[in-house]
């Protein structure tokens, strides 16, 4: 058998979820996990055997996810779930190279991938997110991280930039898929607490199993927290779970469901003066107006897989429905309804006696957005303001193949085409307008197995990225620029790299250069509030580093199963800037640092102890605004971990910010700003939380 090629857990109709939320009052125990960081590589010189339809691992995800010729990488649950608090996005990518992610206040995170979404100074634009290949973004391309529980998902893929393209994700970030066990995963069972600082706490459990062809998984979580800032508390329950039928070894179809109920309050942007000496005060003005981001949402979906001895299908379809209720400078009730489908192909022969691999598809993804805009009464609905509603339409079809000249070398060559439309049909206070995208994303690329476990890649790529009803610029002494007149950004990316495992040493190495036309910039400002247009052209250029190496082996023991000083350690450059811009020449673009350095040195004991420091550190300050006039500080936090797992019981101890260190961890930007602009997200201060979980 031929493998399951990696891709979107996806989607289509229905099931139920639940999954409750015990959590053990003793545990104790032993086994820290031997896991390396998610730079490791399990490179195949030949095709391997195919994993069980339904049980697919970390492992078997990241062999199938490295026959791609570029920036990718699988977190697996052990390297992140059983050993901290888990709380934010960040605390699965942290050490994923190139990835820049902040949290802001409650769940809210900024998610930058090689400079994508550096203008959007709310929710998240220029990174697909996806679970289980269900769409989380919204038809018309923008995110948010709420409906994102860690403490739910047996892995986690990345893929960077034009490397997305069987997601259909051709943006200048790429794509992160989320994905959920099933029923035939082993020790799939499990209830956790977790409780720390500001009154955080959260309660989860999961229960699964198979019989005979069905299996089933269900997962549910209830967090709350007062926040670290004034008017940051906020509490989630969310719940996930999919039911499996094997109709024979190889035709499977599986039924997901995903809900969530979020309510956030927002303390808001401050100044730099008051991020640095008051980092807890929330904005005034956030306050005033009891100014939340709430949501509730249901998707549900399908995804069939068949295998016929070389070739692998897959589809499905999905529905969300989506409610976002969000008091900020205006009451702003969106209901959002989106659906889709996809289909995929992946054949994986000998031709000839050269093995070639192809993968072909289409997505769609379409959807509405009834948006109502009322005025803000203290945090309660006032007038109607203005009324629209907003249909997105997107259809991608791609095609990917990979020639192997040698056993050990591939060639591979690709495109993707995207047919993509807006439409807004006013009802009040607002203008109808529509506009049509169609654009093609061609990929050429090198995969050169060096060894079973060492790899060098290299690869041109275009990308393209469609802009969202968001986008446009309007205010005092601003051009008035529509939604219909914001033009695409396009970008060719240049990439070359090498990752590789060894017993005691894991890489991630890449070096890129995007050069961008049209990129969504904030051009223009007013009341403080960016507006997104479109650049000239850009240069984002970097190097992403990860490494994993143990230091030091054999302190205590001298056995085979030897303990060990690992050092992990992420470090990405990022040299993003305007090319010859009319107003802003080459300045440097705002919104991510230059240098951005995460490291950990944990002792690791075949006991399951482990202990350890960890580093954050930002050597220079970076500006938030794109005149580069004002800028952030730099900073260095450190914490410390400890805890035990032995892969049934664990628990962890985790201190953060331990100096209580007063620092900016993102901004909000601005074209040109004062030393007064509030733009500023303090990071958090000093805190320690506690967990403990059991599997079985």
């Amino acid at each position: 058998m031929l493998p399951v090629s990696r891709r979107m857990r996806s989607a289509l109709l229905a099931s139920v979820s639940l999954a409750a939320v015990l959590c053990p009052a003793e545990l104790l125990a032993q086994a820290a996990p031997e896991t390396l960081p998610a730079v490791t590589v399990e490179a195949e010189q030949n095709s391997p055997a195919a994993p069980p339809i339904g049980s697919r691992t970390a492992d078997q995800a990241r062999r199938d996810i490295q026959q791609t010729p570029g920036g990718v990488a699988v977190v697996a649950a052990e390297d992140y779930k059983t050993t901290s608090v888990a709380s934010t996005v960040k605390d699965i990518l942290g050490f994923v190279p190139g990835v820049f992610a902040q949290p802001k206040w409650g769940d809210d995170t900024r998610l930058s991938i090689r400079g994508s979404s550096l203008s959007r100074n709310f929710h998240l634009r220029g990174v697909q997110l996806f679970m289980d290949g269900i769409p989380i973004n919204t038809a018309d391309g923008y995110g948010d991280f709420q409906e994102i529980d860690p403490t739910a998902y047996k892995y986690v893929e990345i893929f960077k930039g034009a490397n997305a393209l069987q997601f259909g994700a051709n943006s200048l970030g790429g794509a992160i898929n989320f994905v959920t066990p099933t029923g035939r995963d082993a020790k799939i069972n499990s209830a956790a607490v977790d409780m720390g600082a500001f009154g955080y706490r959260r309660f989860q459990g999961s229960v699964g199993g198979a019989s005979g062809p069905w299996d089933a998984f269900f997962t549910a979580s209830n967090q709350q927290a007062d926040g670290f800032r004034d008017h940051s508390s906020g509490h989630a329950t969310r719940a996930s779970g999919n039911i499996g039928y094997q109709i024979s070894p190889d035709f499977e179809t599986r039924f997901y469901i995903n809900a969530n109920d979020v309510r956030q309050r927002i303390p808001g942007t401050v100044s730099r003066y008051s991020a640095l000496t008051s980092p807890q005060t929330a904005a005034p003005g956030n306050v005033a107006l009891d100014q939340q981001r709430n949501i509730d949402t249901v998707r549900i979906a399908n995804k069939t897989t068949m295998r016929f001895d070389a070739t692998t299908v897959e589809f499905g379809a999905f529905a969300i429905d989506r409610h976002l209720m969000h008091p900020i400078f205006q009451w702003l009730d969106y209901q959002y309804n989106d659906y889709g489908g996809f289909g995929k192909i992946t054949d994986d022969r000998l031709i000839g006696g050269y093995r070639n691999r192809l993968v072909a598809g289409v997505n769609l993804l379409n959807g509405t957005i009834d948006n109502k805009q009322y005025a803000n009464i203290g945090g309660a609905k006032g007038a109607l303001l203005s009324s629209s509603l907003d249909k997105s339409t997107n259809t991608s079809a791609y095609l990917e193949n990979s020639f192997y000249v040698l056993p050990d070398v591939a060639m591979i060559g690709g495109t993707q085409f995207l047919h993509a439309t807006r439409d807004r049909e006013a009802r009040f206070g607002s203008v109808s307008g529509s506009t049509e995208f169609n654009l093609w994303s061609p990929k050429a690329g090198l995969l050169w197995d060096i060894d079973p476990a060492w790899q060098a890649f290299a690869n041109i790529s275009r990308s393209a990225e469609v802009p969202s009803f968001g986008e446009s610029a309007s205010g005092p002494g601003i051009p008035t620029i529509p939604f219909t007149r914001i033009r695409p950004q396009r970008a060719t990316t240049y990439e070359i790299g090498t990752r590789g495992k060894r017993p005691d040493i894991t890489w991630d190495l890449a070096a890129y250069r995007a050069e961008i036309k049209d990129e969504l910039m904030c051009i223009y400002s007013a009341y403080g509030n960016c507006n997104v247009t479109n650049a000239d052209r850009t240069i984002h250029q970097g190097i992403e580093a990860g490494l994993g190496i143990a230091v030091l082996k054999n302190l205590f023991t001298q056995d085979a199963k030897a303990d060990r000083l690992w050092l992990n350690l992420t470090y990405a450059y990022n040299d993003f800037r305007f090319d010859h811009d009319a107003s802003f020449a080459n300045n440097w673009l705002p919104g991510a640092p230059r240098h951005f350095l995460r490291a950990e040195l944990l002792y690791k004991n075949p006991n399951g102890f482990y202990i350890g420091p960890n580093l954050e550190w930002v050597p220079q300050a970076y500006y938030a605004d794109s005149a580069n006039t004002l800028a952030t500080q730099a900073y260095a936090i450190w914490g410390l971990k400890a805890g035990v797992d032995d892969g049934t019981y664990s628990m962890y101890l985790e201190a953060r910010n331990i100096a209580n260190t007063a620092y900016i961890a993102s901004v909000s930007v601005i074209d040109r700003a004062t030393r007064s602009s509030p733009l500023f997200e303090p990071g958090t201060g000093r805190a320690i939380y506690a967990g403990a979980r059991v599997r079985w």
